[in-house]
């Protein structure tokens, strides 16, 4: 990934407090600060790499408005509230140059039914299906084969990549961003037990995703039994999530890889749940709860808790309990050096 940018196009794009230093090498790269050379941009995104800037030869250094040191000459230091949102910044527009919005319209070799409704700033690319009576609203871009079910909706700006599908009925807010392989809408996981079989219980709900979500690489989102699965705004969903059927999540929460979570559960706004975290059916989660990676939820969770370990109990007790557990080896030999004793000293008084 090559760019081309100076030092003055970075510092507006980034907003700098102020700088240090002076370059006149054009950004060709972004890279870590170890591994920097001349023409890169790197940056200090966690204390724990501070000691690397001094050895960075990097070009243009992104650092925190109090970072004490000086640059080497010939290198930029640009001072900035949060180095790893100014990055972003840039990234934003190396995104922009690398995968530029096509030109709106239809590909000769997508299938749109008749009474479907695309806006004409749309694109739908190659492979693409659009069902009976579904909605594209305005600048909505399509990649290669993705499919929209009857009378779902695609709401303004949304970037759906390739192979995403959404199933009949279901409806996307506003730059909403599903990454390659998304599925919104398979049916939910219900059966009833009778006649010596499970017997598959239809679901007949929808999913509804509101503005501004966006999800991960091949992660699943189930319809609902009944009534509706629902995402709230500005909630970020990472690779290989599962959330069943009429869950409903609220607004800025934050899913890593692997999270799963069972039907009929309601996660309130901003919380966060760790990599493999997995949440039991039919409970409630507090806003703003935060549970580690591989945690087990199983029962309700007042706001604010912070959680980990299966079954998940409060994070401070559950380290307690693992420094604890590494002391249990010790712990034995001591008992049964004890135990040794008191054997000893029960025959020496017989």
């Amino acid at each position: 990934m090559e760019v081309s940018f100076t030092a003055a196009e970075i510092a507006a794009i980034v907003q700098a407090k102020g700088t240090r230093g002076a370059t006149t090498d054009v950004v060709r790269r972004v890279s870590a600060l170890a591994e920097s050379g001349p023409g890169d941009l790197a940056f200090l995104g966690n204390q724990k790499y501070k000691a690397d800037v001094a050895g960075a030869r990097a070009s243009v250094i992104l650092l925190p408005a109090d970072f004490p040191g000086e640059p080497a000459p010939g290198q930029l230091f640009l001072l900035v509230d949060n180095p790893s949102v100014a990055l972003a910044r840039v990234c934003a527009r190396i995104e922009r140059d690398l995968w530029p919005r096509p030109a709106p319209g239809i590909h000769p070799s997508a299938s749109v039914a008749s009474d479907a409704r695309v806006a004409p700033s749309a694109t739908i690319g190659p492979l693409c299906v659009i069902e009976s009576g579904a909605v594209i609203h305005e600048r909505v871009h399509l990649q290669a084969q993705v499919f929209v079910g009857r009378n779902a909706v695609i709401g303004e700006d949304s970037w759906l990549m390739p192979g995403a599908i959404i199933a009949t009925e279901c409806h996307l807010g506003r730059r909403v961003q599903l990454q390659p392989g998304v599925v919104i809408g398979s049916d939910g996981f219900g059966y009833e037990f009778g006649g010596g079989r499970h017997v598959k219980v239809p679901q007949v709900g929808t999913v509804v995703i509101g503005d501004d979500v966006e999800i991960g690489a091949n992660s699943t989102v189930d319809r609902a039994r009944f009534s509706r699965t629902s995402i709230g705004e500005g909630t970020k969903i990472d690779n290989l999530v599962q959330v069943g059927h009429n869950v409903s999540i609220g607004r800025h929460c934050l899913l890593c890889a692997q999270v799963g979570i069972s039907g009929s559960t309601k996660l309130g706004d901003y919380v966060v749940l760790g990599g493999q975290a997995g949440v039991a059916g039919h409970i409630t989660i507090g806003n703003g709860v935060k549970a580690g990676g591989r945690a087990g939820l199983n029962a309700d969770l007042a706001a604010g808790s912070v959680v980990n370990g299966n079954p998940a109990i409060p994070m401070m007790l559950e380290r307690r309990i693992t420094i604890l557990t590494q002391r249990l080896p010790e712990l034995f030999k001591r008992v049964g050096a004890l135990e040794e004793q008191l054997a000893g000293a029960e025959k020496s008084s017989s």
